[in-house]
């Protein structure tokens, strides 16, 4: 709806658009709009908004949404509204500056930084498999993925991950969002119907498990990781779970729940699937040993390369028991038939060659320092909130005092070109998701992170109110954590 064209008498020229199927309320859709709309400039010092009645018209919503949302940005210092003149963006309202200089810096929650890539390495082996490979090998690949890469793996992850297999369980798929979706569907056809998921957890499992036609059971995450005493009354046949560091709430699973999520299985006849996305990336204290390694034909083991080496690099696996590697060879099959195989054999060579160790050894210090810079950061500038999963992993988990509005902090940080990630879309129901952040640092410096964590601070004063918006025009270069 263009305000312009719905009512002559505003010079505006505003789209708003509210998605009634959409998670968030009208009247938040309505400010967000509207913040949007001042951050761009669309909506200038001065400029007059429609009257609440007109613009509830307009858009085909109560009054009370426009007025609550008015209310709120007058609130927040963004407008003000005079008896007799309306409601106005007031005449002292200051855009929050940017530097232009410069790239953005982006990231995502749990993403490795791309430039510490070992590119020379990568290039050497892929360079050397494109060499010394028969011609044999340029044919299709099979399913389950090259040996060479299934052999390399099980080596590996049995000396440095505790897994217990040969290279005939291991399987090798684009990526670990692959291998869970092509896995739920051979448990669906072997009749599974329900399986359990942490709560909070990646909320993109949930979807890619319920997409397969499974239904994902949601199970509380707290300090001691999944509370697995519960799978005993839900009727579920297996489990998905990040038990060395779950996502996103960095929870580590006790051992006492590690012993009864293994009793679980062995008397239910359940299937566990481990999710050790970032298990290799440990930085206080001793590594925490995989649950495959204590009960093989029990647990199916997911790891993946994204974490270590790079997003680009689609390569991720599986360590099947052997009475599950028939159909999940089977679904692999139909999905893509096999995943691309030269990264496969580049990658076999990588690890052979210790260089994927080396590079661990390498970026370790790395991150243990960001997560270092990122948890003083928090510590000065958001003393109320609480950063927890410190020991591993590419992302901080932020507690938010109670009360704090998550979503209305994140606009905010976005309006001063500070790109964060609520947390509240990982819980199975997001409306009673106690505000949290994920801060990613992996990728940042550490005066990136010192510059983005107190334009952070400087949203969050902004949201409750403590300082004016005008002291939040800063020149600061924007920061994704």
């Amino acid at each position: 709806m263009s305000i312009s064209q719905a009512n002559p008498a505003f010079s505006l020229d505003l789209s708003i658009v509210l998605d009634r199927s959409q998670p968030r309320g009208l009247r938040a859709q309505l400010e967000h709009a509207l913040r949007a709309a001042l951050r761009s400039g669309r909506l200038g010092p001065g400029a007059r908004l429609p009257p609440s009645r007109v613009l509830a018209g307009e858009l085909g919503v109560a009054r009370s949404v426009v007025v609550d949302a008015y209310g709120q940005l007058v609130a927040d210092g963004y407008l003000e509204a005079r008896q007799g003149s309306g409601t106005r963006v007031r005449a002292h309202f200051t855009i929050p500056e940017r530097m232009s200089a410069g790239p953005e810096v982006r990231f995502r929650s749990g993403y490795p930084d791309p430039g510490t890539f070992p590119r020379r390495e990568w290039l050497r082996h892929y360079r050397a498999t494109i060499t010394s490979q028969p011609d044999a090998s340029f044919h299709y690949p099979y399913p389950e993925g090259t040996l060479e890469l299934r052999r390399a793996l099980a080596h590996y992850l049995g000396r440095v991950r505790a897994i217990a297999a040969s290279p005939e369980q291991v399987m090798i798929f684009t990526g670990f969002s692959q291998a869970l979706a092509v896995l739920s569907r051979a448990l669906r056809r072997r009749g599974h119907t329900r399986i359990a998921v942490e709560d909070p957890g990646f909320s993109y499992h949930r979807r890619i498990v319920a997409a397969a036609g499974l239904e994902p059971v949601p199970i509380p995450v707290d300090d001691g990781g999944m509370d697995v005493g519960r799978l005993w009354d839900l009727h579920v046949s297996a489990v998905l779970l990040a038990p060395a560091h779950s996502y996103p709430s960095c929870a580590v699973l006790s051992s006492d729940r590690r012993i009864e999520l293994l009793d679980w299985a062995q008397s239910s006849d359940g299937i566990i699937v481990e999710d050790d996305y970032d298990g290799l990336l440990r930085y206080d204290g001793l590594p925490l040993g995989a649950l495959q390694g204590l009960a093989p034909e029990r647990v199916v083991y997911g790891g993946t390369a994204t974490k270590v080496l790079a997003g680009a690099l689609r390569l991720g696996w599986l360590v099947l028991p052997s009475r599950l590697a028939k159909d999940v060879v089977r679904e692999k099959f139909f999905d893509d038939l096999a995943s691309e195989a030269l990264s496969q054999l580049a990658l076999a060579r990588l690890i052979e060659a210790g260089d994927l160790s080396r590079h661990l050894r390498r970026v370790r210090p790395l991150y243990r320092r960001r997560r270092e810079a990122a948890v003083r950061a928090i510590t000065r500038y958001l003393p109320e909130a609480e950063a927890v999963g410190v020991s591993a992993g590419l992302h901080l988990f932020v507690r938010l005092p109670a009360g704090c509005d998550e979503e209305k902090l994140v606009d905010t940080a976005a309006e001063l070109g500070f790109d964060v990630e609520g947390g509240a879309r990982h819980w199975a129901d997001r409306a009673s998701a106690p505000p949290t952040l994920l801060l990613g640092y992996a990728s940042l410096s550490e005066s990136e992170l010192e510059r983005g964590i107190a334009t952070l601070g400087t949203a969050y004063a902004l949201t409750n109110g403590t300082i004016p918006p005008t002291a939040a025009a800063v020149s600061r270069q924007p920061v994704r954590l």
